[in-house]
């Protein structure tokens, strides 16, 4: 009786599972159906669930539309030295709030937690005056260098994860002769590479889809990334909607690439500093 109460137990969990997953993909199988259909195929009535005549023209269209190929090259750049400016800036403000012993680390502490309760959109015009003054508007500089200043969420979750990490280390290295750039670089990155994945892997989404940010600051074309290039595709009066779901499979794609190859250090980094912590 137990065991024929745990399987049917068992199969309503599979089948709420599969019917959740399910319901995630049919966008995204609509998204491809769609780019590779005309826009009168479809919108077409009675529905036309499957193309009937396979459009791999909107994908060649997308680059010869608009700048796609500058759009993609921009984020990518965008994309690397926000990953290098959160693993490096982050890293090393979690160390020093966890590892060095100094006035004021408690206050520090609870001051950069406490900027995750403002919100984003309260720091956009001082930030647009800010880099206004400073004569960059227009250029990656305000896309790029607040990477380099740390992050509140990255900054809470290395420490809990640095605080599994045994003082010990640190000690034999500093009767060894090493200082604190070296332990970081050769003794506390090794350790904490799960950590800095989750990073790495959150960093690279928030740069990827953020919208707002190169909306603000860049105004010429050639300079767009893929979420605002995408929107060139919209016009008052005519949307090759096709087109346009063919650029948006293009830019969504490096995510689903990213999340299937590197799930496994997400879930270890998420798990460990979760548990430990």
């Amino acid at each position: 009786m137990m065991r024929s109460r745990k399987t049917s137990l068992t199969i309503i969990i599979y089948l709420l599972l599969s019917t959740g997953a399910i319901s995630c993909l049919i966008p995204l199988v609509w998204l491809l159906r769609s780019s590779l259909m005309s826009t009168e195929d479809m919108f077409k009535l009675p529905l036309i669930i499957f193309p009937r005549n396979l459009r791999f023209q909107n994908y060649v269209e997308v680059f010869t539309m608009v700048p796609f190929a500058k759009f993609y090259l921009n984020t990518v750049i965008v994309v690397i030295a926000n990953i290098v400016g959160a693993l490096i800036s982050n890293l090393m403000i979690a160390y020093g709030l966890t590892r060095i012993e100094f006035k004021g680390r408690k206050l520090m502490f609870s001051l950069s937690i406490g900027t995750l309760m403002l919100p984003a959109y309260v720091q956009l015009i001082p930030l647009f005056l800010e880099w206004n003054w400073f004569g960059q508007i227009n250029t990656f500089l305000p896309l790029i260098v607040p990477a380099f200043f740390g992050n509140a969420f990255f900054i809470f979750m290395l420490c809990q994860f640095l605080r599994t990490i045994p003082r010990d280390f640190d000690e034999a290295a500093f009767m060894d002769g090493a200082n604190y750039p070296l332990i970081i670089a050769k003794i506390i990155f090794p350790l904490a590479k799960p950590a800095m994945a989750v990073v790495a892997i959150f960093q690279f989404m928030f740069t990827w889809n953020d919208f707002m940010t190169p909306l603000l600051f860049l105004n010429d074309m050639e300079k767009y990334t893929l979420a605002i290039g995408i929107r060139t595709f919209i016009s008052t009066y005519y949307t090759p909607w096709g087109v346009l779901m063919a650029a948006a499979t293009l830019t969504i794609l490096p995510l689903i690439v990213l999340f299937f190859s590197a799930q496994k250090y997400f879930i270890s980094g998420l798990t460990l500093g979760g548990i430990k912590g």
